[in-house]
C-alpha cells in the first residue's frame, strides 16, 4: 500500500519526485503555500484511485485542507490586520448576495429593499458592502450586497476571502448568475465557496468523533461504506492530524472529504438558491428548463418579474418560526413576535429557546408556558421547556409563585409546628 512519506516510491524523495516532494523543493525551505498546494493537487492528479492508493489519497486530502486552512487564516504578524467591510447584523435573519461581477446584485438590493446601491454597465461597480432591509411576514431580513467575486477569491484575489468570510456570516446565499450565459458560473462560485468552507445546500455528516486519552483507535461503521473511506482511510486522516486515540462511529455512507470536514470542525452548511437574472432575454424553453432545476429561482429585476416567488423561496430556506407572546388576561401582541432560527440562541425551535429570546432571565422562575397554536392538541396547553414551536403559535410564560420558588429551593418542609402558629417544635424526646 501507498503511504504518504518522504522516503516513498510515490511521494519521492527528491527534487525530481513526485508532487509532494516537488512542492516542498520550489522555494527551498519548503516552498510557499500556493506552490505546495499546486504540487498536492498535482500529486492527487497523478494518483490512480484504487484501494492501495486510498490511504495515500486520504492523507493527502488530509494535508491538502490543512494547508488551504493556513492560507485563508490571517498572518498574526507583518502589517497587521487586513481592512474589511463586515457590517453590523441586525434583524432576524441574514441573506448575502454572491456573484461574479455585473450580473444583478445591486439592481436586486435596490428592487427588494429600496437601499440606493450604485449600478452601472461596467464590472465591480460595488466595491465594499452594501446592507438593506427586507419586511416581510412581520420580521425583519437583512440582505447583503457583497462585491463580485473572481476566480481566485478564496486565495485573495479582488478582496475574495473578506466577500466569503462576509457570506459565511449569512443564514442563507442567494448565489446571482447571468441567466444568457453558461451553467460554469454555478460551478466555479461553488467551487471558490467550497474552498473557504463554506458547504451549499449540504447536512453535516453523521459521523462522531471523541477524542480519548487513551485506548488507541476504535472504528465502528453502522451503514455499508461504498465510497473510498474505510477503516484504513480513517486512520491515516486522523494520523495526518496527529489524533492517535480517538472513537470514531460512521453513521451514513461518506467520503475521506466530507470526514475531514467533521475533524476540521470549522464548516458551515449553508442553504443556497440559485437566482437566475436577465430571464427576459431567454426563450420560452430556455425559461421552462431552467425554471424546473432544483433550488433555482428565475427572476428579471430589469422587468420586476417573480420578486414576489424569490421572497416565498426565501422565507421557505430561512424556516423562520414567529412566536406571539401573550400577558396574562390579555390579547396577544401580534406586531412583535419572537422569531427563531436555526441560527439563534440555542438554536432549536422549542419553548426554552423562545423564552431565551424574550429575556434570560425568565428561565430562573419559569414554571411552565400556556400555548395556543398547531403544535398543542388543547387550546390552550401547558407544556415544558422542550416542547416544540410552530410558526405562528401562541405562549404565554407562567412563573413560579415565591412559595413555589422556596419550596424549589429548600424542598419539602419536615417536623412538626405549634398548632396556629408558625413557630416549629423543636421538642426532643
Amino acid at each position: 500500500m501507498a503511504s504518504f512519506s518522504s522516503t516513498s516510491a510515490k511521494a519521492g524523495s527528491g527534487a525530481a519526485g513526485g508532487g509532494w516532494a516537488k512542492a516542498k523543493h520550489f522555494t527551498g525551505g519548503g516552498g510557499g503555500l500556493l506552490e505546495r498546494i499546486a504540487g498536492i493537487e498535482l500529486e492527487m492528479s497523478r494518483t490512480q484511485k484504487n484501494k492501495q492508493t486510498s490511504s495515500h489519497l486520504g492523507s493527502l486530502r488530509a494535508k491538502l485542507c490543512q494547508l488551504k486552512r493556513e492560507l485563508l487564516e490571517p498572518s498574526t504578524s507583518g502589517g497587521g490586520k487586513q481592512p474589511g467591510f463586515e457590517v453590523q447584523k441586525m434583524g432576524d435573519a441574514r441573506v448575502g448576495l454572491v456573484g461574479f461581477p455585473s450580473v444583478g446584485k445591486s439592481s436586486l438590493l435596490t428592487a427588494l429593499t429600496g437601499v440606493a446601491s450604485e449600478a452601472a454597465a461596467y464590472e465591480f461597480t460595488t466595491l465594499t458592502c452594501i446592507p438593506g432591509v427586507i419586511y416581510y411576514n412581520d420580521i425583519k431580513i437583512q440582505l447583503l450586497d457583497l462585491p463580485g467575486i473572481v476566480v481566485g477569491a478564496s486565495s485573495g484575489r479582488g478582496r475574495g476571502r473578506q466577500v466569503i468570510a462576509t457570506a459565511k456570516s449569512c443564514d442563507i446565499v442567494l448565489m446571482c448568475v447571468d441567466a444568457t450565459k453558461d451553467d460554469s458560473q454555478i460551478k466555479l462560485l461553488t467551487q471558490e465557496l467550497d474552498n473557504i468552507g463554506i458547504r451549499l445546500n449540504k447536512d453535516p455528516p453523521k459521523v462522531s468523533v471523541n477524542k480519548t486519552k487513551g485506548g488507541g483507535f476504535r472504528f465502528n461503521a453502522l451503514v455499508p461504506l461504498t465510497k473510498d473511506f474505510d477503516h484504513e482511510v480513517c486512520l491515516t486522516i486522523l494520523k495526518q492530524y496527529k489524533i492517535h486515540n480517538a472513537d470514531v462511529i460512521v453513521k451514513e455512507d461518506i467520503t475521506a472529504d466530507e470526514f475531514i470536514d467533521v475533524i476540521d470542525g470549522n464548516r458551515m452548511y449553508v442553504r443556497c438558491l440559485y437566482v437566475y437574472n436577465k430571464i427576459d432575454m431567454l426563450s420560452v424553453k430556455e425559461l421552462d428548463e431552467i425554471a424546473r432545476r432544483p433550488h433555482v429561482v428565475p427572476i428579471s429585476v430589469y422587468k420586476n418579474w417573480n420578486l414576489d416567488m424569490l421572497l416565498r423561496r426565501m422565507w421557505q430556506e430561512l424556516e423562520i418560526v414567529r412566536v406571539y407572546t401573550k400577558k396574562k388576561a390579555m390579547y396577544p401582541d401580534f406586531e412583535d413576535p419572537v422569531v427563531l432560527t436555526a441560527s439563534r440562541g440555542n438554536r432549536t425551535f422549542n419553548v426554552e429557546n423562545a423564552v431565551l429570546q424574550v429575556h434570560k432571565s425568565l428561565l430562573e422562575d419559569f414554571k411552565c408556558a400556556l400555548v395556543w397554536g398547531t403544535s398543542v392538541k388543547q387550546q390552550p396547553q401547558a407544556v415544558g421547556m422542550s416542547h416544540d414551536l410552530h410558526d405562528e403559535d401562541v405562549m404565554q410564560i407562567v412563573k413560579l409563585t415565591h412559595a413555589e420558588k422556596v419550596k424549589a429551593t429548600h424542598g419539602k418542609k419536615t417536623g412538626k409546628t405549634v398548632a396556629g402558629t408558625n413557630t416549629k417544635d423543636e421538642t426532643k424526646k
